[in-house]
């Protein structure tokens, strides 16, 4: 049987992300804010893209012909690509509680069941510029020739801060995210180019158990 938690069926998909949507937004209105780690653009981006598949649903309904199955097909697939990496990198990690996952349907850490209960692999990785206001963090397995993350593992939780001097540790690094395929890009505001970013990585198996931090390395935000 399928844990998929993002449903398969368009209307159940449109209903699921709508809803997921609307919660976000709420708390991004909230006073005083809490959600204060989520990006605009990228939740702009993940709007748009539920957008376009609203367009395609409704589109479908009024005319179910092939060419509007597969225009609706196509945007579910889009907004669902967005949708996933909008979860990890935003919302399975405080300030989102247990308790939001469940109202907006996101499985918690503490619901799957496995064997691994210590981790003992470490990230190594390397950070490349790619775009202005975008760094890309390309992680693998310390010691390991290919980049597969571990077997049984959520992926590698990246932790980083714009800060005036080297941290101590890792827990001075208050932005942070899961990145579940290597590279993964890290997106800054038009602010912040030319200032020194901190970063930190550690796998994360899938019962939410941490691993030992990773070197903390720098670079300039292009």
């Amino acid at each position: 049987m399928s844990r998929d938690y993002v449903p398969h069926s368009p209307a159940q998909f449109h209903l699921f992300l709508g809803h997921l949507i609307q919660y976000v937004q709420k708390q991004l209105d909230a006073t005083p804010l809490v959600w204060t780690h989520i990006l605009k653009d990228r939740f702009d981006q993940l709007g748009q893209r539920y957008g376009e598949f609203s367009q395609a649903f409704s589109n479908h309904q009024d005319t179910p012909t092939p060419a509007m199955t597969l225009a609706r097909n196509e945007a579910q697939a889009e907004a669902t690509r967005e949708l996933r990496a909008f979860v990890n990198q935003f919302l399975r990690f405080p300030p989102v509680t247990n308790v939001d996952r469940v109202e907006i349907g996101v499985p918690n850490h503490d619901m799957i069941r496995t064997d691994h209960k210590v981790v003992t692999e470490m990230v190594d990785y390397v950070l490349h510029l790619r775009n202005i206001r975008e760094i890309m963090v390309d992680f693998w397995i310390q010691g390991e020739t290919h980049k597969a993350k571990p077997q049984g593992y959520d992926g590698a939780v990246i932790v980083w801060d714009l800060l005036d001097a080297h941290p101590e540790n890792p827990n001075a690094l208050n932005h942070h995210t899961m990145a579940s395929r290597t590279p993964f890009p890290v997106h800054f505001e038009e602010a912040d180019r030319g200032k020194t970013v901190y970063f930190a990585a550690a796998w994360q198996n899938e019962r939410g158990i941490l691993g030992q931090w990773s070197e903390i390395k720098t670079a300039i935000i292009p």
